[in-house]
């Protein structure tokens, strides 16, 4: 379950949030009845329907990476938002992605291949250089070497760049969100937990491990 509490459509007074009801879930209360078209639970829309403006905000952020005023290709942008997705380790953005590179007909080792991309050779210059600065927005923070824009810019306009950089960064946004409310497929425990010592170990045993004699010879 999400870390915050869900609007049930009872209490959907809002009309964004209706018609955003609606659209994705019919006649159904998506807090009772969970379940959306693509197979995720639907709570990322029943949290954010909490506060109906960032709902409407984060709406208008779809529809404006889908626009036909885009000037960049779809599948640069959505290699671009899935490769973010996976190194945020947001299973919901990842996953979800990876669907509409599918759905763009792009070919399945390329889909596979975006966890590994530096390694793979099914993507071609241009995609590669657009993995590279996804790269250098969600894992350095935008600290993007002059190597790499360079060769951003020798395939994409600036309007192009401006379109894929601000695109990226949205979903970093939606990945952080969706990990720390745990919404949709990222509501999962954290894998990084203490393993358990064996019985009878003690840290001063781990401390002294480097300090202790070798056993005498037989």
């Amino acid at each position: 379950m999400p870390r915050l509490r869900q609007v049930p459509r009872a209490d959907a007074t809002a009309e964004v949030v209706v018609k955003t009801y609606d659209l994705l879930f019919g006649e159904r209360d998506p807090v009772a009845e969970p379940g959306t078209s693509t197979g995720t639970p639907g709570d990322w829309w029943t949290v954010f329907a909490l506060v109906p403006d960032v709902l409407e905000h984060a709406n208008r952020g779809f529809a404006l990476y889908r626009s036909p005023k885009r000037k960049l290709d779809p599948v640069l942008r959505e290699l671009a938002q899935t490769r973010v997705g996976y190194v945020k380790a947001s299973q919901f953005v990842f996953s979800q992605h990876c669907k509409s590179l599918r759905g763009l007909k792009v070919a399945e080792a390329k889909i596979a291949a975006v966890p590994h991309w530096a390694v793979a050779d099914c993507f071609d210059a241009k995609e590669r250089a657009v993995l590279a600065y996804a790269d250098c927005l969600a894992l350095q923070a935008g600290r993007t070497p002059d190597a790499v824009f360079d060769a951003l810019k020798g395939f994409l306009t600036d309007e192009e760049i401006l379109e894929l950089t601000y695109i990226a960064c949205l979903y970093d946004m939606h990945a952080v969100m969706s990990r720390a409310l745990r919404t949709e497929w990222d509501d999962r425990d954290d894998p990084i937990v203490e393993v358990d010592s064996p019985e009878g170990f003690s840290a001063r045993d781990f401390l002294d491990v480097g300090r202790r004699a070798p056993p005498a010879p037989e």
